[in-house]
């Protein structure tokens, strides 16, 4: 587990859990991954949304909503149903926001004017809502992703600084560097040397030697390289799909046999824009063309091909949720702890082991929040960036 040279344990009094609690994990348990609710005693109920559960993630961003403290109790005593109860909540989100937007437009032709309005403000809320509790629980699944492969979430920065000098021990380097391929790895190597001058063959003496660094231009730093990390992830995707249809092409050229309907079933799954060129017709036909020198072709050189319409499709972040998420998680970490603000001259004296650290962890957020957005999104709608 990261920890912090300095650390402090903040106490959190004990909520009184409402009946919406209650009636989610109702129902969870009637599932096979809880048992019987015969099984169960009130007092479980109690623990697993308490607010010492919430607060023992340790995470930057605390959960606030009730889906988010329910599921922040379920990741710490029931982690093999995680997911399970996560599916539970989308779906209940999505019927509940769906349902306040079946009244309003119900509203319109059957109420007066008044009416409307109010069943129109009532669907306003109730979809912020929604958006707020989907934005925590897309939070707790990179959570969770993190808890894999035993990496904690730095916390709160101010938590970690002693003495005006931040470190955070152990580094867990090679974790959050094993989740990705060598060629991303390449990359990610090259981004380390542009946003923080560290060298690959850097000596302990060099890795450890004291630096300064505003804490605004760290938070700029660390909020780049979720987007970075987000990148790749979305770039290396479209790369292993562009190289599988290259060899699906290739197969058939030398198989007449198979119907050509094959190539074109790629279509029917969304993935059409991902393979339009910048001139509106498909890469699939001059990809033929080129097919030999584009096999070979790797992530680095793919990545630089790109045109700007396509990197920035491949950069931008799909949904406003994971917008509002890498804002409020970069916030919640750099922030002042009593004003909230991101904006501050302090100056911080640490490493670059340390730095290297938050910039590894950044990468993998923003990787692991595709992945997030891809799985939640299939279950509840997100919002269009």
């Amino acid at each position: 587990m990261d920890y912090c040279l300095s650390r402090t344990t903040i106490l959190f009094p004990r909520l009184q859990v409402p009946y919406y609690s209650y009636h989610v994990h109702d129902r969870l348990t009637r599932s096979s991954c809880f048992g019987s609710s015969k099984s169960r005693s009130p007092s479980s109920l109690v623990v697993v949304a308490s607010a010492e559960a919430v607060s023992s993630l340790n995470t930057p961003l605390v959960p606030g909503s009730l889906p988010g403290k329910f599921l922040s109790g379920v990741l710490q005593n029931e982690r093999q149903c995680f997911h399970v109860a996560v599916a539970e909540q989308l779906r209940d989100l999505a019927d509940d926001r769906d349902a306040a937007r079946a009244r309003m437009n119900l509203s319109y032709g059957s109420a007066s004017s008044s009416e409307s309005c109010l069943h129109r403000r009532i669907a306003e809320l109730k979809e912020h809502d929604c958006q707020i509790a989907v934005e925590e629980i897309m939070y707790l699944l990179i959570f969770y992703k993190f808890s894999e492969i035993r990496v904690h979430l730095v916390p709160r920065l101010s938590r970690c600084i002693y003495n005006g000098r931040l470190e955070i021990w152990p580094s867990t380097d090679w974790a959050l560097e094993c989740i990705h391929s060598f060629e991303v790895l390449e990359m990610i190597k090259e981004h380390l040397t542009t946003v923080l001058g560290w060298k690959p063959n850097s000596n302990v003496t060099e890795n450890w030697a004291t630096t300064q660094i505003r804490r605004f231009h760290l938070g700029q730093i660390y909020a780049a390289s979720i987007l970075f990390g987000y990148f790749l992830k979305s770039a290396s995707m479209r790369h292993h799909l562009e190289m599988s249809l290259l060899h699906t092409n290739h197969d058939h050229d030398h198989d007449h046999d198979l119907p050509s309907s094959n190539v074109s079933g790629f279509w029917s799954y969304g993935l059409k824009d991902l393979f339009l060129a910048p001139n509106g017709g498909s890469s699939q036909g001059q990809a033929s063309s080129r097919q030999e020198k584009t096999e070979e072709k790797k992530l680095k050189c793919y990545v630089m091909g790109f045109d700007p319409e396509t990197l920035q499709r491949c950069a931008k972040l799909k949904s406003k949720e994971a917008v509002n998420l890498v804002e409020k998680h970069s916030c919640a970490l750099f922030g002042d702890e009593k004003t909230g603000l991101l904006e501050t001259d302090d100056v911080i004296s640490t490493s670059f082991s340390s730095m290297k650290r938050l910039v590894l962890e950044a990468v993998a957020f923003g990787s692991f929040l595709w992945d997030t957005e891809e799985f939640v999104d299939s279950v509840y709608k997100l919002k269009e960036n």
